[in-house]
């Protein structure tokens, strides 16, 4: 694994890359939803990025399991880390900013180290992960504001419905590294999102009604987009960047995803962000770089020899 202060130019251009199309996803993803329900909106996410990584499968002659548990695990990993949250987080789209929803969504690495600390033997909580995780419980309570508990709303379910989608990201991280250890990137992304989509075709039918081929182009546009580009593509560019990077410097894609989405709301949806929001996300981002490390490290190299 590469060090965490160690990053080369074509790793820290995958980097941006990835964060610039996940940042994205919200803003397509709000586009879709003006015309389609938010699972259907899942549904067409995971089931046509299924299909691409299947045929990525298939043209690399990569070695398909046969055992039952190993399905099951697919299941499960479906479950946690597509179904539950991508659905959570497209109906709170429905009643909050994407640029909010984005600043919440990376809280995902905060409860991720609370998770494994919890499940797992070697990830226990150290005082610097401690630290780290406390400022980004901070960040989040501030990103939601004070008002949302105050004054409890469909907007505050939206914006719970959004950590619990977090919530359920840490829970995958856990669940994979207990199940799916060994298996190629391609095809443990292809079994999850053949397994969520199982459950989010049949489920979106029966919640949204009967799918509509008579789309505009901008929501057929936005569906090819968190489809294949922002969900398939993501995956592959994301173990892509995981080897070259390590799962320390992984983290900052985190911090980058954001400013995409913040921006692209602001400028093509008209949306605008309380400043309470932006104060969130600041004290979310110390306390992602307190967590890996990298704000330690810097202050070393920066003291006199």
């Amino acid at each position: 694994m590469t060090p965490p202060s160690s990053i080369s130019p074509r790793a820290w251009a995958e980097l941006i890359l990835l964060s610039l199309i996940w940042g994205g996803s919200f803003f397509s993803i709000a586009i879709a939803l003006r015309e389609i329900g938010a699972f259907t909106v899942v549904a067409h996410r995971v089931f046509w990025a299924a299909l691409l990584l299947w045929v990525v499968v298939v043209a690399r002659r990569l070695p398909v399991p046969r055992d039952p548990r190993i399905w099951f695990s697919f299941l499960v990993m479906g479950c946690l880390n597509n179904a539950i949250p991508f659905s959570l987080m497209a109906w709170g789209q429905l009643h909050i900013e994407t640029g909010l929803t984005s600043i919440l969504n990376a809280a995902t690495a905060v409860f991720g180290v609370v998770t494994a600390a919890v499940f797992l033997v070697d990830e226990r909580l150290t005082l610097r992960k401690t630290v780290g995780t406390s400022l980004g419980f901070a960040g989040v309570v501030l990103a939601i504001g004070p008002d949302a508990l105050a004054d409890f709303s469909l907007r505050s379910v939206a914006q719970l419905a959004v950590i619990a989608g977090t919530i359920s990201y840490a829970l995958a991280g856990v669940w994979a590294k207990l199940r799916l250890q060994g298996l190629r990137p391609e095809m443990a992304a292809a079994g999850m999102l053949t397994a969520s989509s199982l459950i989010m075709v049949p489920l979106a039918a029966a919640v949204d009604g009967p799918y509509q081929l008579a789309l505009s182009l901008d929501t057929w546009l936005a569906i090819g987009y968190f489809a294949i580009i922002s969900t398939a593509l993501a995956y592959l560019l994301y173990y892509r960047v995981l080897e070259m990077a390590g799962s320390a410097n992984l983290m900052l894609v985190t911090l980058l995803i954001p400013p995409t989405a913040i921006v692209l709301g602001t400028v093509f949806l008209d949306e605008t962000l309380q400043p309470l929001s932006y104060l969130g996300f600041g004290t979310l981002a110390l306390g992602l770089l307190v967590l890996d490390g990298r704000i330690f490290r810097f202050a070393q190299r920066s003291k006199p020899s």
